[in-house]
């Protein structure tokens, strides 16, 4: 008779060698109503939710938790829910990106240190994504994502207003004296009418593209809105398949592999996908110890075009994306291109060719045609030079053609308290022409690389009708801003890299299509200026934000903490009494 398999779990529910911790594991959970049965050495599935009223993208994860539940008992495991750390996109403050890294050390710490076999991983709201992600492969067990799903769309006037993208164009509006204080407030309750996170393809949206794109969820996880019936049957489906991934050993980093990731960067251009992804791909393939740099970016995304005609680069919302045919149906079409690793294999088992190959595209204005694209060449642009000697990136597809070559005169701003003091005084000497520069916004120098990148235009120019310029800066912006926007400076100002030197008045040349941003000085003068520089710093001394500042890593690296990059597994070799 062969010898029935034994899990991790049973090194706590059912060790004859230490019988007491057995004793305490097993007799605490049964206060929770648990009969015997459930600890007889089935899989044990860990629910990891994100849910809080704090964070509301994810505030329907209690109902989602309850859908995965129902898929694991089904498939004879036995679901386990635990809360870990919610990064809020729209109310933690410096930044939610500060709590990414810690969010991450949490999803890890309690997937290793609790008796899971496999984890269900509910994400929605942009960091939710990345920090469960990076958690989960650290510990490397059957992993499968659930993302919350996107808000209906937004209905404002008669027309269609997106995440983000909405506020964006509102606040130029007011800036500009276009819409009033109460016309600006009334916007609220239109954009945001549902549960779920951004509908715009901002970074929620993206990632949840990210996850489908790895192979780590199941096939339209990324767009089905989520008050939809079929975002629960997803959930219900995803927790039936982990079980059967623990039963067969399917581990993240069978799935999660450099050719994965490759497939991700390519699809990442063609929905016109959020910048961030550049920075959390990074930091995910970092812990997976897989080799993912800027150039691959270049390589392998740079000549995508960009199909998917949303908001912030395009028209429509993700609610008609999924209508459309959703993320299989620009698979399909970027396979039927011979652009992906079509044996790249998924959590469902099949290959992402065999999970995508019937998907049918119903609307060819939401989901274009190589023929017609959104932008020719839309995936994320790798700029380098003498102020990014390690990278900057830009997004085509929400940027402006007729700035995508340019010199202009640089408008400098040393930290974004003298942005927000200056952008809007009248004597401040800026035009349509000029660049304006933020420093000391990375990693480190904010800290957290917040989302000021994409800088407000002074009002003066808003006034006079211009609606774009370039901006560079260390900073991010959010996926649902658009613009001619340079951001993840590298090395960032702070630490002195060479942004840093540009000053108000020096020249600085754009060239988009070679990938060049060059400051047009002598560099012994930025060598010089580098020496002198002293750098706006947070006054932090102590707690996380301290930790942080010391082990940050920057912004091509994925701004991880540089002790957490690589897996340690799940192993835990000591008990607790």
């Amino acid at each position: 008779m062969a010898k029935e398999k034994k899990y991790r779990s049973s090194e706590w529910y059912n060790s004859k060698t230490h019988r007491r911790d057995t004793f305490v594991h097993r007799g605490w959970m049964r206060n929770q109503g648990h009969p015997s049965h459930l600890f007889d050495g089935r899989p044990v599935i860990g629910i990891c939710n994100t849910w809080s009223e704090l964070t509301p993208c994810n505030g329907h994860f209690r109902e989602i938790a309850e859908h995965v539940r129902r898929g694991v008992y089904e498939a004879g495991g036995f679901p386990l829910e635990f809360p870990v750390f919610s990064a809020s996109e729209s109310n933690l403050r410096p930044t939610a990106m500060l709590f990414r890294n810690l969010a991450s050390m949490d999803v890890e710490e309690a997937i290793r240190g609790n008796p899971i076999d496999g984890v269900v991983l509910l994400m929605g709201c942009d960091k939710t994504t990345p920090s469960l992600l990076m958690g989960a492969a650290s510990c490397d067990l059957p992993t499968i994502g659930v993302s919350g799903g996107p808000m209906l769309n937004g209905h404002h006037r008669g027309n269609t207003i997106g995440s983000g993208t909405g506020v964006w164009q509102l606040d130029a509006d007011l800036n500009a004296g276009i819409i009033s204080e109460e016309d600006f407030v009334e916007a609220e309750i239109s954009m945001s009418r549902s549960k779920g996170h951004c509908m715009t393809m901002g970074t929620a949206s993206t990632m949840a593209s990210m996850v489908e794109s790895l192979g780590m969820a199941l096939p339209h996880n990324a767009a089905i809105p989520a008050v939809d019936s079929r975002r629960y049957a997803n959930a219900f489906l995803s927790g039936k398949r982990i079980v059967e991934m623990v039963k067969n050993n399917i581990i993240m980093s069978n799935i999660v592999t450099k050719k994965s990731f490759e497939n991700a960067i390519k699809i990442n251009g063609a929905i016109g996908g959020s910048t961030n992804a550049v920075i959390h791909l990074a930091a995910i393939a970092g812990r997976m110890e897989i080799d993912l740099s800027l150039e691959d970016w270049e390589r392998c995304g740079s000549k995508i075009p960009t199909l998917v005609n949303l908001q912030p680069s395009g028209k429509y919302l993700m609610e008609d994306f999924y209508y459309a045919g959703g993320l299989p149906a620009v698979i399909k079409k970027l396979l039927d291109k011979n652009l992906l690793d079509k044996d790249s294999l998924t959590v469902n088992g099949k290959t992402i060719k065999e999970n995508n190959l019937d998907a049918v595209c119903w609307n060819e204005d939401v989901i274009r045609n190589f023929d017609n694209p959104l932008t020719k060449e839309g995936g994320i642009k790798v700029l380098k030079g003498n102020i990014a000697p390690d990278g900057a990136i830009l997004k085509p597809s929400a940027a402006s053609k007729h700035l995508m070559k340019h010199t202009g005169k640089a408008v400098v701003f040393e930290s974004v308290e003298e942005f927000h003091e200056k952008i809007h005084d009248l004597n401040l000497d800026v035009d349509e022409n000029s660049i304006l520069v933020l420093k000391n916004c990375g990693p480190k120098g904010y800290p957290g690389m917040a989302e000021v990148g994409n800088m407000i235009l002074p009002q003066k120019l808003l006034k006079k009708g211009v609606r774009d310029m370039i901006r560079i800066s260390d900073a991010r912006m959010s996926g649902t801003a658009y613009g001619t926007v340079i951001l993840h400076t590298s090395p960032e100002a702070a630490i002195k890299g060479p942004l840093a030197a540009v000053q108000t008045g020096d020249k600085i040349k754009i060239d988009v299509e070679n990938g060049i941003m060059e400051l047009l000085i002598d560099e012994k003068i930025i060598e010089e200026r580098l020496k002198n520089y002293h750098p706006v710093l947070p006054d932090i001394k102590s707690g996380y934000q301290k930790m942080y500042i010391d082990h940050v890593m920057q912004a091509d690296k994925g701004a991880d903490l540089d002790f957490l990059v690589g897996k340690r597994g799940s192993t835990v070799k000591r008990h607790s009494h």
